[in-house]
């Protein structure tokens, strides 16, 4: 499996941020009210040191006892009304992450239920998973903890640079003498761990990828015991996870105590410098008061800063999973284009004309396949392994788009046809059945409420399964479990002929339909087949020869090309690719 690496980028890519809060329009209002309690978060911070310094300038030093209880009862009002405007700015940022992470995550997950195969094929699905739910989940902090809360630390610092210089000019600058130093530790600091958070983020996006593969196949992983070195494998990705994470906590380690201390020879400095004035008097103009206050606002100032680092990092990461995010909604490239032809019934009249394809755009699996189907021929495709049978099938259901040529049906366009239409007129069997963990009801309609149990019970009697269902605990309500757990391989497939017929489509498709069952199963849905393909244009692949010979046209294919077409008994007859197959499969069965 390829590890991913995606570099993260300057602080803050406007462009990204751009894209994102597009997401937050429809949230303009609540928007704007977290820029207006900002603001007077900024405002109010400082006004508490300014009036304690009032209190002991003006009220503690003439024993103005009831001056002071009117000022502290003001302080209290005023830490009331902060809290309030605190948790208002809390609650309300946090509400529209919420929303805008669930409008992304809406958005990211419709966007890829129109990508074709070709896209699912090439991409890992664990790293899917990561982009809709853990990148996402990381997105809802930058407008929670990062964007809000930082405007509102730098508002508090401007705020309190502004009260400060208005108070005592002098004493600001000499408590803001050790800013460069903090301005040093924090870049440090952020370029430090901008590249640990980053590594971090792959390595989630890494592990969650190796994870959901290994456990999809664990099955083969255990046949060919591999388990020790899968698990080496496992080991180095969550080393690479751990390594990255323990470099942003000795980062964090190092920052905190740096900035404490920072911030107290500031402090130092400016009651060194107050004192002489205060006790000496060799400064003029400084009071108890005013270094006091003055005390409160560096630490109300350094607290900001060194929240702007951390809130950095969130950011940060913020930023890392939005440009995944973006990158995977603005990849367009394997979008499936819909068409709007829509008609409520089909006649089931299927052409290939000169249709050339390839998975990769370089080696044709698909090489200049012609094919007429009348409506109501039963048509076979046989040929080896790799032969093209099953891409002919993905081709007429548009999972995947042809190079050159075109498919038509009923003489339009398949690129025409609107895909739930086209899609709901062919009744596609698997030999792999896909079944979710959910009841046999709902793996059947797949949520469509259209379909009543009364038509799941027809198409049921229909293939022969309805006793094998009503046996079951609970019936249609049966949980079948993830990938069909609980019932065998033959009732998997059985449940796959009822989702197919259920729709009474037009055009049916059994792809190696019953090379999963026995003998015994083999028979009744043969019986069952014969009674589908009644009425509908039927198109089967198989490699057991014995059940297609009574099939309208047999289609030879071999290495992407038609090598023979024609009924059983003059395929024998011309002694070629047919003839050679139908032989080797007798030959074994001897």
């Amino acid at each position: 499996m390829e590890k991913e690496k995606v570099s993260s980028g300057n602080i803050i890519d406007f462009k990204v941020l751009k894209r994102i809060f597009q997401f937050v329009e429809p949230y303009r209002g609540r928007f704007f009210l977290i820029i207006m309690l900002t603001l007077l978060l900024g405002v109010l911070t400082p006004i508490r040191p300014y009036l304690i310094q009032y209190t002991l300038d003006e009220h503690v030093q003439y024993d103005n006892y009831w001056s002071m209880v009117n000022i502290m009862l003001l302080i209290f009002g005023l830490l009331v009304v902060q809290s309030v405007v605190q948790y208002f700015h809390t609650y309300i940022s946090g509400r529209i992450a919420q929303y805008v992470i669930r409008d992304i995550r809406i958005k990211l997950y419709e966007h890829l239920i129109s990508l074709r195969l070709r896209f699912f094929d090439k991409t890992p699905i664990g790293r899917l998973v990561t982009r809709t739910i853990s990148d996402v989940e990381t997105l809802s902090d930058v407008f929670s903890e990062g964007l809000a809360a930082m405007a509102s630390d730098l508002l508090q610092i401007v705020f309190i640079l502004a009260f400060m210089f208005f108070t005592d000019w002098r004493l600001a600058l000499v408590s803001l003498s050790t800013i460069p130093l903090m301005l040093l530790s924090t870049y440090i600091f952020k370029e430090k761990i901008k590249v640990a958070f980053n590594d971090v983020r792959n390595a989630v996006s890494n592990l969650n990828a190796f994870v959901q593969e290994h456990l999809t196949g664990m099955g083969m992983v255990q046949i060919f015991g591999s388990q020790k070195k899968e698990f080496e494998k496992f080991r180095e990705i969550n080393k690479d996870h751990l390594n990255a994470n323990l470099r942003s906590v000795t980062y964090y380690s190092i920052y905190f105590p740096v900035a404490e201390i920072i911030a107290a020879m500031g402090i130092g400095l400016l009651v060194w410098y107050g004192a002489k004035g205060v006790i000496n008097q060799q400064v003029t103009g400084i009071t108890l008061g005013k270094l006091t206050a003055f005390i409160m606002y560096i630490q109300l100032f350094f607290r900001p800063i060194r929240m702007i680092a951390d809130r950095y990092n969130t950011l940060q990461m913020g930023i890392v999973s939005s440009s995944r995010i973006i990158n995977l909604l603005d990849d367009n490239t394997d979008i499936m284009k819909n068409g709007t032809y829509a008609p409520k019934e089909i006649k089931g009249e299927v052409s290939f004309d000169h249709v050339w394809f390839a998975y990769n755009d370089a080696d044709y699996v698909l090489k200049d396949i012609t094919i007429e189907i009348k409506s109501g021929e039963t048509v076979a495709m046989v040929g080896a392994t790799g032969a093209g049978k099953s891409s002919i099938i993905n081709l007429l259901s548009r999972f995947y788009e042809i190079n050159r040529g075109t498919i038509k049906v009923d003489g339009i366009d398949i690129s025409e046809f609107d895909l739930v239409a086209l899609r709901k007129n062919i009744g596609v069997v698997l030999q792999d059945v896909f079944l979710f963990s959910d009841t046999i009801r709902n793996n059947i309609t797949l949520g469509d409420p259209g379909v009543t149990d009364e038509m799941i019970l027809h198409a049921a009697d229909l293939v022969g399964a309805r006793k094998f269902i009503e046996r079951l605990p609970g019936g249609l309500d049966y949980n079948v479990m993830e990938r069909g757990a609980t019932i065998s391989v033959g009732q998997r497939q059985l449940l796959s002929f009822i989702r197919a017929m259920v729709y009474d489509p037009k055009i049916l498709v059994l792809d190696e339909a019953t090379s999963s069952v026995d003998s015994e199963a083999e028979e009744m849905i043969q019986q069952a087949i014969e009674k589908m393909m009644t009425n509908r244009t039927a198109i089967v692949i198989a490699h057991r020869l014995s059940t297609i010979q009574k099939a309208n046209k047999i289609i030879v294919l071999d290495k992407g090309e038609i090598k023979e077409i024609g009924r059983h008994e003059d395929l024998l007859e011309l002694e070629g690719v047919y003839s050679q197959l139908h032989k080797m499969q007798y030959k074994e069965l001897v």
